[in-house]
C-alpha cells in the first residue's frame, strides 16, 4: 500500500524534519509513505482576505494535480471529523487502497481540495502550526498501521 502525505510548505526546522523522517522509517515496514510537497504561494505580513483566497486557490489547484488516482483521499482540516487512532485505523483499512493525506498552508485548504477528498479530518478544534502537523500525522499514520498489524505500540 502506498500513503502520500501532500504538504504545502517545507520543513525548514531539522528538528521537524528528524522527527518525520523517524516515523517514516518505521512505517516502512507497512507501507511505502511518500512525501509530495507543494509549493506555498508567499503573501505579505498581513494579506488581505482575497490575497488569501487567491493563494488557497493556487495552491489548490497545485495539490488537485498531484493527487493519485483512485486513493482514499483524507483533508486535515479544523472544520473536519475527530477520529480516535483506532477509527483512524479503521479508515485506512477500510479504504482497501492506496491512501492521502492533505496538510495545507497556514491558511488552510481550498474549499476545492476539501470537496475532492473523502473524508476531512481534524486533530483537534485547537490550532496547531502546519510544520508540526506533519509530525503529528505522521505519528498518527504509524499507530494506526501498528494498530491494524495487531502491535503493542498504540497503548
Amino acid at each position: 500500500m502506498n500513503v502520500y502525505v501532500i504538504h504545502v510548505g517545507n520543513l525548514k526546522e531539522k528538528y521537524y524534519a528528524d522527527a518525520v523522517a523517524e516515523y517514516e522509517k518505521r512505517l516502512g515496514r507497512f507501507c511505502r509513505l511518500k512525501n509530495v510537497e507543494i509549493r506555498e504561494d508567499r503573501l505579505p505580513d498581513q494579506p488581505s482576505e482575497a490575497q488569501i483566497a487567491s493563494a488557497l486557490q493556487a495552491e489548490g489547484k497545485r495539490i488537485l494535480e498531484a493527487l493519485p488516482e483512485r486513493a482514499y483521499r483524507i483533508a486535515l482540516c479544523v472544520e473536519g471529523k475527530q477520529l480516535s487512532s483506532e477509527e483512524l485505523a479503521a479508515a485506512i483499512a477500510g479504504a482497501a487502497r492506496d491512501t492521502v493525506f492533505i496538510i495545507g498552508s497556514s491558511y488552510g485548504l481550498s474549499e476545492t481540495v476539501k470537496s475532492a477528498c473523502d473524508l476531512r479530518l481534524s486533530f483537534s478544534r485547537m490550532t496547531f502550526p502546519h510544520r508540526l502537523m506533519r509530525v503529528m500525522l505522521a505519528e498518527q499514520i504509524y499507530r494506526a498501521f501498528s494498530i491494524n498489524a495487531g502491535g503493542g505500540y498504540h497503548k
